[in-house]
């Protein structure tokens, strides 16, 4: 069913980079060119036809940039499975018409793409959602109805008549959603199925219903590749166990499953699995167990983002493919970098959700925040220019790298200012917070990107009227400085700036209080409290402290939990806002929930509605409701926002007018605006600046 990699006579790997994940792979009468999947992402562009060239578009990229199966969102069955109202769906020769737009496009590329199937069940956003029981999720608003014996019947004619349309429209494969927390995986769980029919009660009860999908759509399609997105671990109560897992896969291989792509945790699972704090290749043991359990090819996935990660995997014999998701939405080209010998180019993702899930789950357009031009295919365009204009960008955080190397793309002459030694701006201090050294990778692909281009890049150098005005166009991008806001004792020996102790300008005590608890003061109170020699800081000890047990953790219960381990904790923190709401509401609708699981891991004392009196020997002076404190702390740290650097933008503006050309001058990033280092705003504004030039 799968082959091997490639080799030279001697009977060894061919010489190259990635010799395992760049290796073709057979899949029934499907040859994928190289083992590296695009998982499936709902990206909002499936939902309405007049979007269709757009998503053709959108697959086409990643078609040509050598990826070598990919995946599409998740396509409902019926009507009763819409993920929301009026959304993608294949039920009807007319949807599969519509689709040949999509793999015509990806096969024009060369590429191959697969159709997810799917089946919202619980998770619907509609109220005529369907379920394996009446038990409501706790992440959508509407009561399921359990379906009756006879609509369980026709649910699976529906996902059988569904792959065969995915083979009319062109598809060279089908992904039957059985993951994450969706119908079929409801079914498997206890914790949402507790029918006493035929189709609960016992696992072998629960385990009939994707068996009978798979084996139905099988008798209808033939030899035509199916593969399996199989939960490995629910991450919930009452989930399945990893035997349950495992019999599974062995069941629906004799039903006629080709491959079996894999899923970690539900979507109400309150243990993180994707996101940029959970460790590369955090779930491969998992893989590796199942694979050595099943006898056809088993993709790992989540938390993998770079080719060398991907390799190992496979080379390892952990995985026979390997499936990224948004890494593919950061940089459609990975492969054909990857299979070049430019790694090194390769714009990796950071797992922020940011663009992609967080807009996914808000019901908007999906995008990512280091490549704005993702899903926007058609529309953000950096088309080559015959102009032949001088441009000059101040400032080389993440606006200003954005649009030098956006205007660069575009052929014209750049000039990149940036006073500090170093570029990056407010990424460099994001990166130091545990959990996101991801970020790092975004500064090493803009250095990189600034080389390859040929970018004149001034560090050490800051810019000025009389040199900015020999350009035809400028962008400002100064960014930020943080807030100092007026408090009685702020120049307090004890008050230092969020800035400096990021950067490790200051060292702080044992007890910190921390000023503002937006996203910058909740990274700070991790920051803070986080200790160098903590066991989480290893894979072993990060699972313990989440609660996931191993695989061969006989004290696992059902879904692959164990009792949390307590996290070490380096300092005493309290994390105070002038807002009476919850701390740390506003964060990322799919991660702000981890961030405040880790305050609560970490012990960070939190208050919300404090006034904040004055700062002096005694501490921290303030008043909450009626009550008057005094917090004892070695150190305040101020969080209490930022304001936009713009000193030479009006010295500028008036130089330009003299000449008529003010329109040439833009502000950009934080400069423009200086909000919550909101960096997927100041990137996609420097995108578009230079594809507007």
């Amino acid at each position: 069913m799968t082959s091997q990699p490639s080799t030279a006579p001697d009977g060894q790997p061919e010489a190259g980079p990635f010799p395992h994940l760049l290796a073709p792979v057979t899949l029934g009468p499907l040859t994928l060119r190289n083992r590296l999947v695009m998982g499936s992402m709902h990206t909002g562009l499936e939902d309405r036809a007049k979007d269709v060239d757009k998503l053709a578009a959108y697959f086409a990229a990643r078609a040509a940039g050598g990826t070598g199966l990919l995946v599409t969102g998740g396509f409902s069955v019926n009507k009763r499975g819409w993920l929301l109202p009026f959304g993608s769906e294949m039920s009807s020769p007319k949807h599969a018409r519509r689709a040949l737009t999509v793999t015509d496009a990806v096969h024009a590329e060369g590429g191959a793409i697969a159709l997810q199937v799917i089946h919202a069940g619980r998770y619907g956003y509609t109220p005529i959602n369907a379920g394996a029981s009446s038990k409501k999720s706790p992440i959508t608003p509407f009561k399921p109805k359990a379906l009756s014996a006879k609509e369980i019947d026709r649910t699976i004619t529906d996902f059988a008549r569904s792959v065969s349309l995915a083979k009319a429209a062109g598809y060279d494969a089908v992904e039957i959603m059985g993951s994450e927390g969706y119908l079929i995986n409801q079914f498997l769980a206890p914790r949402t199925n507790d029918r006493t029919d035929a189709w609960g009660g016992s696992a072998d009860k629960r385990m009939r219903f994707p068996v009978e999908i798979v084996r139905r759509a099988r008798e209808m399609v033939g030899d035509f590749p199916i593969m399996y997105r199989i939960s490995l671990l629910d991450l919930v109560e009452d989930g399945q166990t990893f035997d349950e897992v495992v019999e599974l896969g062995q069941r629906l291989t004799t039903a006629g499953v080709t491959l079996f792509n894999t899923g970690i945790g539900w979507h109400e699972a309150r243990i993180p699995t994707i996101i940029t704090q959970v460790p590369r290749g955090a779930w491969r043991q998992w893989t590796a167990h199942f694979k050595a359990n099943v006898e056809v090819p088993v993709v790992a996935s989540n938390r993998i983002n770079t080719p060398e990660l991907a390799e190992e995997i496979i080379a390892s014999g952990d995985a026979d493919l390997v499936s990224m998701a948004r890494p593919l939405l950061a940089d459609p080209d990975f492969a054909n970098k990857a299979a070049a010998g430019r790694a090194d180019e390769i714009n990796t993702c950071i797992a922020c959700n940011q663009a992609c899930l967080d807009h996914t789950f808000k019901a908007k357009r999906a995008s990512c925040l280091v490549n704005p031009r993702a899903c926007h295919e058609t529309e953000l365009v950096l088309a080559p220019t015959r102009k032949r204009l001088r441009v000059a960008v101040v400032g080389a955080g993440p606006a200003g790298l954005a649009a030098a190397t956006s205007a660069a793309e575009r052929g014209l002459d750049v000039t990149l200012f940036e006073a500090g030694d170093e570029i990056g701006g407010q990424f460099r201090l994001a990166m130091q917070v545990p959990g996101k050294e991801d970020f790092r990778d975004t500064i090493r692909y803009f250095t990189r990107r600034l080389e390859v281009l040929g970018v004149d890049v001034r560090l050490g150098t800051s810019a000025d009227v009389a040199s900015l005005t020999e350009f035809d166009r400028v962008a400002i991008a100064t960014g930020v400085r943080p807030r100092v806001p007026a408090i009685v004792g702020i120049d307090h020996p004890s008050v230092v700036r969020y800035d400096d102790v990021l950067d490790g300008t200051v060292q702080v005590g044992g007890r910190v209080a921390v000023l503002g608890a937006g996203g910058i003061g909740v990274d700070v109170s991790h920051f803070l409290t986080h200790s160098p020699d903590a066991p989480e800081n290893d894979l072993p000890g990060w699972l313990d402290v989440w609660g996931v047990g191993d695989v061969d953790d006989p004290t696992a219960q059902r879904g692959g939990l164990i009792t949390a381990a307590p996290r070490q904790v380096a300092r005493e923190v309290t994390l105070l806002q002038r807002k009476e709401t919850q701390i740390g509401k506003g964060l990322g609708k799919t991660s702000g929930w981890a961030h405040r699981a880790v305050l609560k891991q970490s012990q960070v004392t939190q208050v919300s509605g404090a006034s904040y009196d004055r700062i002096d020997d005694d501490g921290l002076h303030v008043t909450v409701g009626e009550e008057q404190r005094v917090i004892a702390v070695d150190h305040v740290v101020i969080c209490a926002g930022q304001e936009s650097v713009t000193d030479l933008v009006q010295p500028l503006l008036d130089a330009f007018a003299g000449t008529g050309k003010a329109e040439s001058v833009a502000v950009i990033g934080g400069a423009e605006h200086a909000g919550e280092l909101d960096a997927k705003r100041a990137i996609r504004q420097g995108t578009l600046w230079a594809a507007e030039l």
